[in-house]
């Protein structure tokens, strides 16, 4: 509708039909899929390798887009100052992670398992000494949710961003605040980030009922309406 709003008045110049009256049509927005912990850990158990359990893992402890993880690099992981370097991330903005010593245990794991050691990516795609190493495609990182969702019998559609959403709602409701949230997603605004909010069950928990806050008397037979009314 917007397109053709645009051809006949701004390049037809057509004035005679009433623009006003033409309805735009609205993407009905809906809230995102949401695991619980528990959910997540039986998905991250349920991985049928090494190599998928471990992107499950980094994707949940870090809120990585799945492009962001699959071009991870070995230098992007400062084990010295315990973060993840994300360049050049959505946007073009570059930010930091917080790498907790259980993630870091996994990637060491990880790579001491690999018959043929990563050069430059975290997740190569090609594993010949000779070849160029290329990391992994998007579609790896989707595979590693879909087939591990099919084994822990989650019956949730879910994806990799699933796991991102996951991350962000688990954090605040362990307390984590929403700017602080924001800037480890690498949100550009906080609206973006406010969507967590309406996910978190400890935020909607402790919301105040209106019914909680109104006395009413004792049900009564007394009270029952006529008959003839209508309900």
């Amino acid at each position: 509708m917007g397109a053709l709003r645009f051809l006949y008045k701004r390049v037809l110049k057509r004035r005679d039909l009433d623009f006003e009256n033409l309805p735009l049509l609205r993407t009905p927005k809906k809230l995102p899929v949401i695991l619980s912990p528990e959910e997540v850990a039986h998905l991250i158990e349920a991985a049928p390798n090494l190599l998928y359990r471990t992107l499950l893992m980094l994707l949940y402890a870090t809120g990585l887009r799945r492009t962001e993880a699959a071009t991870l690099k070995l230098s992007d992981i400062d084990s010295a100052l315990m973060l993840i370097h994300v360049h050049q991330g959505k946007g073009a903005r570059d930010r930091e992670l917080p790498l907790t010593q259980r993630l870091l245990d996994a990637l060491r794991q990880y790579w001491r398992v690999c018959k043929i050691k990563p050069r430059v990516y975290l997740f190569p795609s090609h594993w010949e000494e000779t070849a160029e190493e290329k990391p992994i495609s998007d579609k790896t990182v989707w595979n590693a949710c879909h087939e591990a969702a099919l084994r822990a019998g989650i019956t949730k559609r879910l994806g990799p961003h699933t796991l991102r959403h996951c991350f962000a709602t688990h954090m605040l409701e362990a307390g984590t605040d929403l700017r602080t949230i924001q800037l480890l997603l690498g949100h550009r605004r906080l609206k973006e980030t406010a969507i967590y909010l309406h996910l978190s069950r400890r935020h909607l928990q402790a919301a105040i009922h209106p019914l909680d806050q109104i006395s009413l008397c004792a049900f009564s037979r007394q009270a029952e309406p006529p008959e003839n009314a209508h309900p």
